[in-house]
């Protein structure tokens, strides 16, 4: 794994085992000139393709970091009900499966570019979002600096959300989360019920590119075939899966 990055480069973050969409995304980087990757994690997690979408990213040696979703993919203390997605994913996995997972940090820091999954604290806590019991809502400036101090990393690169956002902090420091390859719209219950979703179905991903001090941020929307990784989600049980990926919407409560 490189120390270093180039002053241009692809942002990944929660695939949930969509192939469909990380093929479309890698194809769509690479069409972009792009030379280098990272990843912020939830690879694998969900009813699509959890094995192969392990088999198509492990060979890539992409600066990684694991996510929450990947944690209870092999850590002993989550609870997997019999059953759920969470348990058929585990029989599915192998053990080097998860030992790649359990390998990654849980952040990374190349030159001045902090890489986490939720904040630099915690991997399952948004960075950008606030949960409310009215829902979610886009924290303010001064709720964020504080989760921020300490981090000297001017470019700060987090997932989680699946929200694709750009924001810059008062100290210049910019924070950028590229979204979800391969899930566009989810509901959650924790801390209170709420949901996510980015209103179409398209693949997210980012590119930044450094501009003297600053970075330029682009954040792109990928067209893919959708509609199979829906059919491939109802196959496997979970009809409100296909619902957000057909629609990036939240159509269904089921979590």
């Amino acid at each position: 794994m490189s120390a270093t990055l180039p002053d241009r480069f692809a942002i990944l973050s929660d695939i949930h085992g969509n192939l469909f969409a990380l093929d479309a995304v890698l194809a769509d980087i690479d069409v972009q000139a792009v030379t280098k990757t990272v990843n912020l994690g939830d690879y694998l997690q969900g009813p699509l393709d959890p094995v192969g979408t392990a088999e198509r990213l492990m060979p890539l040696g992409l600066p990684s970091i694991r996510g929450n979703c990947d944690r209870h993919l092999f850590e002993e203390g989550t609870i997997a009900v019999p059953g759920s997605t969470l348990a058929e994913n585990r029989q599915a996995l192998s053990p080097q499966h998860k030992h790649w997972l359990a390998s990654m940090p849980q952040t990374l820091t190349l030159d001045d570019v902090l890489l986490c999954h939720g904040t630099p604290w915690a991997d399952d806590v948004y960075l950008l979002e606030e949960v409310t019991p009215d829902g979610a809502r886009i924290k303010r400036t001064e709720e964020i600096v504080p989760i921020l101090d300490g981090i000297a990393a001017r470019l700060v690169l987090c997932g989680h959300s699946h929200q694709g956002r750009t924001i810059q902090m008062p100290n210049g420091t910019l924070v950028v989360n590229p979204g979800s390859v391969g899930l566009p719209a989810y509901t959650e219950q924790s801390p209170y019920p709420h949901g996510m979703e980015a209103g179409s179905p398209h693949a997210r991903y980012a590119i930044v590119t450094r501009s003297g001090d600053s970075w330029q941020v682009e954040h792109r929307g990928v067209v893919y075939d959708w509609e199979s990784a829906a059919r491939l989600a109802e196959q496997n049980g979970r009809p409100d899966w296909a619902s957000w990926l057909r629609t990036g919407r939240i159509c269904s409560s089921r979590v």
